[in-house]
């Protein structure tokens, strides 16, 4: 019998096992995939923070102060302890001025932390057990698009998934049936402007193909509405696009526009690479045309959680499965997951 059992072998389920072994205990990781590391090993790689406080709570005002206070107060040192476990750091930056963190080599840090534990590859965790306490970290539920379609759009089947197919709200469901209670923010969704179809999107293209420039584009969908993006993240043309009419919209970018840098990559640098991928570029009168359709990467509400990462009794929960942190904005899912994942394996294991 196990001391802990974690479901989900992404970030937050990771740092949770790899918490829990170091302190000596019996870890059982049981991940629903084929593989570990969830939609984290299909990311950018980038864990960050907001460089202020006050930042944070305006970028994310609907979230809970005292668990966005976690993140940013604890990331810093979780980083550094990340570091110590193996994960393998490529850039000491963010490239955002108003952010901090590090980005990440997904794929030879989930390796560094599942050699640590024993993960259980395509095993969900069916129930809740009695005796063993037990971390959610199943990644949320983008990938299930009737509970999509019923909290947060009636254009779910629109959508483009930016996540692994096994984020299907497993952990929100067993946090209900033990007691656990939901955020507000139900309703919102992280995700990317991504290219229309004829384009082909694969999993290795989710981060290539976003098409982050909303700023530079005029912004319509197909009954002719127009969205001027507020966000720097642009997380409200998405969450925008996604209650469309089939998820759509189209950029209209000026020729003079595509020379705009954005995280490294200009406009037409990403305009091009969607092209490549088959979607559908009108050039005309100096103007460049493409169709996007809302990609959802994380939903960003779920389970409530306190400061202990607990949603009931002997249930923790972390990463996606917890909401109320990036509610009526956005922040890092995965320096949420990262904190969060080591205070719920200490939490369980009645660590101080």
């Amino acid at each position: 019998m196990p001391d802990l059992v974690v479901a989900g072998a992404g970030m937050a389920g990771l740092a949770a096992a790899t918490e829990a072994a170091s302190h000596g205990a019996d870890v059982l990781v049981l991940e629903k995939g084929d593989r570990p590391g969830g939609s984290f090993r299909l990311s950018s790689g980038v864990v960050w923070r907001y460089r202020a406080w006050d930042d944070f709570r305006s970028e994310c005002p609907g979230g809970d102060p005292e668990l966005q206070r976690l993140v940013h107060d604890r990331l810093d040192d979780d980083l550094a302890w990340l570091e110590r476990q193996g994960a393998r750091v490529v850039e000491q930056s963010t490239g955002n001025p108003r952010t901090t963190g590090v980005r990440l080599d997904a794929a030879a840090t989930v390796e560094a932390l599942a050699r640590r534990v024993d993960v259980r590859l395509e095993t969900p965790l069916q129930e809740l057990s009695d005796t063993v306490p037990v971390v959610l970290a199943t990644g949320g539920f983008q990938a299930n698009r009737d509970l999509v379609r019923e909290h947060v759009t009636p254009e779910a089947d629109a959508l483009v998934l930016r996540a692994t197919p096994w984020s299907t709200g497993d952990g929100l469901r067993l946090g209900l049936e033990a007691g656990a209670t939901t955020t507000n923010g139900l309703d919102e969704l992280y995700g990317r402007a991504m290219p229309a179809p004829p384009a082909r999107i694969e999993e290795r293209s989710f981060v290539e193909l976003a098409q982050l420039y909303a700023r530079h584009a005029t912004v319509e969908a197909s009954d002719g509405a127009i969205f001027e993006p507020r966000a720097w993240s642009e997380i409200d043309v998405v969450q925008w696009m996604a209650r469309q009419p089939d998820a759509r919209a189209t950029f209209r970018v000026e020729r003079a526009a595509l020379a705009e840098l954005v995280r490294g990559r200009s406009v037409g640098e990403m305009i091009e690479a969607a092209e490549r991928a088959g979607a559908v570029v009108r050039r005309e009168n100096g103007v460049v045309e493409i169709d996007v359709v809302a990609g959802i990467t994380a939903t960003l509400g779920g389970l409530a959680v306190d400061a202990s990462a607990r949603a009931a009794d002997g249930v923790l929960a972390a990463g996606g499965d917890v909401g109320g942190i990036s509610t009526g904005g956005y922040s890092s899912g995965l320096a949420a997951a990262l904190v969060l994942g080591r205070i719920a394996a200490r939490s369980a294991l009645g660590i101080a």
